[in-house]
């Protein structure tokens, strides 16, 4: 009973996972207000950048203490700092292959349980969280607002990471789960890599 309970819930988390992307319209439309909405939107729209923010999630869960809201902390902060150097117009080559690589990487650190000093953790967070963030800020509609969109980018990612450090944490007695689960994104990495 508990483990079917257990996959029941998993499986309306992955459901939510494929079809809230698809009914989130992130998509300018001309006349229409930019900002927060949008802001919120853009991660949520971006497959490459949802399993990113879950997978930080997923990967803090799997570290002890403190180290289980500094490694999203850190992502947030950093990927705010790379938002502001996309909407400045700072041109941060290889953006895009790097959010390719860090869905590879902290998926296969995911599956291979792979934890190091938090320091180090949030460093590597704080590394792909820059080029996230530089995206995000890059993307920015010419007539979006920066604060309302940034903040709408940074609440999105925070539930993001909330949401994988809650399935983390649910499935800590669980680890095949999480390692297949680390596997999937990782291995999900190969269609941002041939795009």
């Amino acid at each position: 009973m508990f483990m079917k309970k257990n996959m029941s819930k998993l499986l309306l988390a992955l459901s939510l996972l494929v079809f809230l992307p698809n009914l989130a319209s992130a998509h300018i439309l001309p006349g229409t207000a930019h900002g927060f909405r949008d802001g919120f939107l853009h991660p949520l729209t971006g497959w490459d950048h949802l399993l990113a923010m879950i997978a930080v999630g997923l990967w803090a869960a799997q570290h002890r203490g403190r180290a289980l809201w500094l490694i999203p902390l850190s992502f947030v902060g950093v990927m705010l700092m790379g938002g502001m150097l996309g909407v400045a117009g700072v041109r941060v080559p290889g953006a895009e292959l790097a959010i390719a690589i860090s869905v590879l990487t902290l998926g296969g650190l995911v599956a291979t349980m792979t934890r190091f000093r938090p320091s180090l953790s949030m460093a590597v967070v704080g590394l792909f969280a820059l080029f996230h963030g530089y995206a995000h800020g890059h993307e920015m509609p010419a007539a979006a607002s920066a604060l309302p969109f940034s903040v709408g980018f940074v609440l999105a990612t925070a539930l993001l990471h909330g949401m994988g450090l809650a399935a983390g944490l649910g499935f800590q007695e669980k680890p095949l789960v999480l390692r297949w689960a680390g596997a999937a994104i990782a291995s999900s990495s190969v269609c941002f890599f041939v795009s």
